[in-house]
């Protein structure tokens, strides 16, 4: 998982979706036998002077932008004047914002160190704030820029070279052209956005804070509390009854909510459809895919074609089915691994001379530069008391290295998150050494690329030096599920959301009823004969927080499958393919990220790369098969 600071500015909604994310996959709770942070070598520490060299320098940064941010208004009413005017507006607010970004990252990297100092969530606040306030004050900038003829803003790129530095930006704004209102429209629109998010606070205020389960019994007998987290380890019992159980308590608790839930998202559906209305867009789907220029074919083309390449995952199902014994697969079943659990301890060092060895295939720049980044306070490693859970990679313009947070624990999984953390950081990295601040972000579609490739090639690494056939098992059940859940339910939950939204544009009810109707097919559909899809898994639908995301997720079915087209290639020794692909790390948002995949050898919007991911999901789970008879 990634995190970039100053996509405040380009991208809000990334922020809040990776801390949300982050939430609903880790816990927060503090063991009292953690070690204090000053226990810990410097070794393992991030090095947080590289972007301010102590609180002194950050808050003197914080009154310089505060002093700044005035700057920006004697452009108002200026940009159509001269290209000189637009050209120094533009850099002036990237200046600002360069300054923001860096403000921002070092105090979320205090802060994440140990949430209990009190100093830097002050900090994180103030600068939330400022941000705010900048938001407002540059706020007149790209409506002002629309208001310019084109062939107006044509001429300024001739009279003035370097603004065409810009060329892509603008070119990207005005395509929005036919979509943005007057200025009496935009600011109604603009006004309406607290009033927007009330879907998701309600679900997500629900979701998190209201609902409480009821107590279950694990495998020993232990009595506890059911929640979110402890469900997935339950739902991992290789007790039958445990799993079931549990996940009747999960579900029949939902249940009692499933009006008020509907009616939720409901709710987040229309919103969606009255700002595409409003934009005058052909449907939610098309605004929401708008955003990043992406077509409309690349969402059809993986509901296609992962729904022309069922056998697999009903072939998957079937295996699931026999060694668990089972007349069919229920719900509660989807979890628990099919080879027994091993203890695979693997310190850090180790850790990361496996990814280093890994990796080689990416060539030598890109293993020099990584190498650096895991001995020059890239990474801070291990957990420590306070300390944020989790991992993610994060960085910001003008710092000379991204920085990535990791509570590492000596399990293989662990291994998995730093190469993961990893790609996003050498992405990151590359980035902000060879693009211009505006160019310096890169979207969601494309986010997801770089650290699946990592765990690819990771994961062949060690299929092929790992002689024992337990791990070989756990290895390959391990990456068959990761498949299963980022490509092919996924693509179930991007089916939903085209259905639903579908639905309610013909203007038809978003029952219960239906959204029951609708999860049951689909998952009936996808896992095939072998699963008993049980009437109380219809409500799953109710729990997923990605529907209120505004067709967010097929974006995890086009990253895995273009990581793992691009991985494949570069496995199989193709230099002009590694060669396309390291450039494409540099890329940025230099251009729209359909086309700087193309340009990488992937096309998303072919059924190719989505193929050849099911293959290797087939590849896997044939050789599963194989190991299991020996």
């Amino acid at each position: 998982m990634f995190l970039r600071q100053f996509t405040f500015f380009k991208g809000e909604i990334l922020i809040m979706l990776t801390a949300f994310l982050l939430a609903q996959t880790t816990s927060f709770a503090q063991s009292a036998q953690q070690q204090e942070r000053s226990e810990i070598s410097d070794t393992y520490k991030w090095k947080t002077g590289d972007v301010f060299a102590s609180d002194q320098e950050w808050e003197k940064n914080f009154e310089l932008l505060k002093s700044r941010l005035g700057e920006l208004e004697k452009y108002r009413g200026q940009l159509s004047v001269s290209a000189d005017n637009l050209l120094q507006c533009l850099q002036t607010r990237d200046q600002l914002e360069i300054l923001s970004g860096k403000l921002s990252l070092y105090a979320g990297l205090k802060s994440d160190e140990d949430t209990r100092i009190t100093r830097y969530q002050a900090y994180r606040d103030e600068i939330s704030g400022l941000r705010v306030e900048l938001n407002q004050k540059k706020s007149f900038i790209e409506p002002e820029i629309l208001s310019i003829a084109e062939e107006r803003l044509n001429n300024f790129f001739q009279e003035n070279e370097a603004l065409r530095t810009y060329r892509h930006y603008l070119d990207d704004l005005l395509r929005s052209r036919k979509h943005v209102l007057s200025p009496e429209g935009e600011q109604l629109l603009a006004l309406s956005g607290d009033m927007s998010r009330t879907p998701y606070q309600i679900f997500s205020m629900f979701n998190n804070a209201d609902i409480r389960f009821p107590q279950v019994t694990d495998e020993s007998g232990t009595e506890m509390e059911l929640t979110k987290g402890n469900f997935f380890v339950l739902m991992k019992s290789p007790d039958r009854q445990v799993r079931k159980k549990a996940f009747h308590a999960m579900y029949q608790t939902y249940q009692q909510w499933i009006n008020t839930l509907s009616a939720s998202l409901s709710g987040a559906v229309k919103r969606n459809i009255f700002y595409a209305r409003a934009r005058q867009y052909d449907s939610a789907r098309e605004a929401a895919l708008d955003e990043d220029n992406i077509p409309l074919q690349v969402y059809d083309n993986v509901i296609q074609t992962v729904n022309n390449n069922l056998a697999p995952l009903h072939q998957y199902m079937q295996l699931r089915k026999d060694i668990l014994a089972q007349d069919r697969v229920n719900p509660w079943d989807l979890y628990v691994p099919l080879v027994k659990e091993l203890k695979w301890d693997i310190p850090y060092e180790e850790g990361v001379a496996l990814i280093e060895q890994a990796l080689l295939p990416l060539g030598e720049d890109y293993v020099r530069v990584m190498k650096k980044g895991f001995r020059e306070g890239w990474f801070d490693v291990f957990e420590n008391a306070g300390k944020r859970s989790g991992a993610y990679s994060t960085s910001a313009y003008q710092v000379s290295h991204p920085f990535m947070l990791l509570n590492y624990q000596g399990m293989l999984d662990d291994v998995f998150t730093v190469a993961h953390e990893m790609g996003h950081s050498m992405h990151s990295y590359f980035t902000l050494q060879t693009q211009p601040y505006i160019y310096s972000d890169y979207t969601i579609f494309v986010a997801e690329v770089a650290s699946t490739l990592n765990e690819a090639l990771l994961l062949d690494y060690l299929l092929k030096n790992t002689p024992d056939k337990q791990k070989k098992l756990y290895l390959l059940n391990q990456y068959i599920d990761q498949i299963r859940g980022t490509l092919y339910i996924q693509s179930i939950f991007a089916e939903f959301e085209m259905i639903v939204h579908e639905k309610a544009e013909a203007g038809e009810a978003l029952t219960a009823e239906f959204l029951n109707q609708v999860t049951h097919e689909l998952y009936s559909r996808y896992y095939g004969p072998a699963f008993d899809m049980d009437p109380q898994y219809d409500i799953n639908w109710c729990r997923i927080p990605h529907f209120y995301y505004n067709f967010y997720v097929f974006q995890y079915a086009t990253g895995i499958s273009a990581a793992t087209f691009l991985s494949q290639k570069i496995l199989a020794g193709d230099i002009g393919a590694r060669d396309v692909y390291l450039n494409f790390l540099k890329q940025g948002a230099s251009d729209y990220s359909i086309d700087l995949l193309k340009s990488a050898g992937v096309d998303m919007t072919s059924p190719q790369p989505i193929e050849e991911t099911i293959r290797i999901f087939q590849k896997y789970l044939d050789n599963l098969e194989e190991l299991l008879k020996e």
